[in-house]
């Protein structure tokens, strides 16, 4: 059995561990809560501009706009989205068994699978593996601005029209709540007419200015936002995953201190009842 003493430094060890996991959820906790607030504002939009666009592109002759224009699919990229920090359960390695999946599952027809990374614990683990990464990002999730995020959707939209990839697939956290997180595998590009029951009657719309203006101005614009609201729930993903993760670590020191100080009461009662046997047996001796 260890000693007293080792006993001790152990226990003083877990509970400053349990200090900082406790911090760390208070932190993330903070966080989430602003995270959150973000997404419920974002989520209206985002949605019912896909609905639009969606409606739009139903509407309108895909050849009108490379956005819309279905190519066959040889080259496809999949954009991914993790943290830059760890300490958040299982949050990025679903994401990393996601994508792995959809890279080795590659479906007939598929000649070329790349990667577009954003958050340094995917760009660690596929860089290590050597696979084709098209494009890197690190550092922006912490706080989200709309102008970083239309940098990225400006690359993926003139990617897409220079014909670097004929499909691009995004993957991230969906969140549902502090304790829910679920990998969601969008398909961005080429933007797809939303789906009506047969035999629905399309009505055409009138366009002011003209179709092409509307066109080239939307279209890159809801890349955009969609790409927001994905960063906007991944983020607050990793905020409730973290908080999660350090709420468990935290009941986990305090259960790792009751064992510890039940071990610590033992050795010093079987120390005592050492000290009295040979005080008993001293006192013998020298009857």
């Amino acid at each position: 059995m260890p000693s007293l003493k080792d006993i001790r430094k152990r226990i003083a060890s877990v509970k400053s561990t349990q200090q900082i996991t406790k911090a760390m959820k208070m932190v993330a906790a903070a966080k989430l809560r602003r995270a959150q607030e973000s997404i419920v504002q974002a989520r209206p939009y985002a949605d019912k501009m896909r609905d639009v666009i969606g409606s739009l592109s139903l509407r309108v002759d895909p050849s009108r706009h490379p956005l819309l224009l279905r190519r066959e699919v040889k080259k496809r990229e999949i954009l991914m989205i993790t943290s830059d920090r760890g300490l958040c359960g299982g949050y990025n390695q679903n994401i990393i068994r996601e994508v792995v999946h959809l890279l080795k599952e590659k479906e007939k027809g598929i000649e070329t699978l790349q990667l577009n990374i954003i958050g340094r614990k995917g760009l660690d683990y596929f860089k290590r593996r050597d696979y084709p990464i098209r494009k890197e990002y690190k550092n922006i999730l912490g706080d989200i601005d709309y102008q970083t995020v239309a940098e990225v959707g400006k690359d993926v939209v003139a990617a897409y029209e220079a014909g670097e990839f004929d499909e691009l697939v995004m993957v991230y956290n969906h969140f549902r709540s502090a304790i829910s997180q679920v990998v969601t595998v969008q398909k961005l590009l080429p933007i797809e007419p939303i789906p009506v029951p047969e035999g629905t009657v399309i009505t055409d719309y009138i366009y002011e200015p003209s179709e092409e203006a509307i066109l080239n101005q939307l279209l890159p614009r809801y890349i955009e936002v969609q790409l927001f609201r994905a960063m906007l729930e991944a983020l607050a993903s990793e905020y409730g995953a973290r908080m999660t993760a350090m709420e468990s670590a935290t009941n986990n020191a305090s259960e790792m201190i009751d064992r510890l100080t039940l071990d610590m009461n033992r050795a010093r009662q079987a120390a005592i009842t050492k000290e009295l046997m040979e005080i008993v047996g001293g006192a013998e001796a020298l009857k």
